[in-house]
């Protein structure tokens, strides 16, 4: 009589899974909140308005960093963008589609300045649901996808500064990100275009 094997069920090692999509919304009650604990957890750590967008810039910057790869692996099959435009391109719509669900509500080139560039949105997901006390009022918590931006700038190889705004018009406020290119992205965007 031979001995029953022991069924062995082999998991596959997580490096030899294959990437898939998997799901791509995340619940909008979770992000709220885990956003206001990274909110709550900076502010305890700080003194000033300036230092704490500085923590939420700087947070923002790692997820950049690592969201840019994965996109790139995702939508693009890791073709990287060279080109200025194509990369603000990018940005405010792919990127965003695939952080906030839809593109950014504009995407302009500075009038005076050629190494400036702004993406403007409304009402950005992070200011949604935020409250800020009267000691923080010139709070803008976009300062977070500032960071998000200057990460996948950075890692791109199109370093710049980038800050957010916000901006009072006829119509209601939005916040700006301004990108504001370093001068070897310029030149290397007029060697491209020559």
């Amino acid at each position: 009589m031979a001995a029953a094997s022991p069924r062995v069920r082999k998991f596959p090692n997580i490096v030899d899974r294959q990437l898939s999509r998997g799901k791509t919304e995340v619940s909008l009650s979770a992000f709220s909140f885990l956003f206001s604990e990274l909110i709550q957890y900076s502010q305890q750590r700080v003194n000033t308005t300036q230092e704490l967008e500085r923590k939420l810039e700087d947070a923002g910057y790692a997820v950049g960093v690592r969201m840019l790869e994965l996109i790139t692996h995702r939508e693009k099959n890791s073709k990287r963008e060279t080109k200025l435009i194509s990369m603000l391109s990018f940005l405010s719509n792919t990127v965003w589609k695939v952080l906030f669900g839809k593109a950014a509500d504009s995407l302009e080139r500075h009038t005076e300045h050629e190494d400036e560039y702004m993406i403007n949105e409304k009402e950005p997901l992070v200011n949604k649901f935020i409250s800020v006390p009267r000691e923080l009022g010139s709070l803008n918590c976009g300062a977070f996808v500032a960071g998000v931006v200057k990460g996948m700038l950075d890692a791109a190889e199109f370093p710049a500064r980038v800050t957010a705004h916000s901006v009072t018009l006829k119509d209601g406020a939005r916040t700006t990100i301004l990108i504001k290119f370093a001068p070897e992205v310029m030149a290397r965007e007029k060697r491209l275009a020559s």
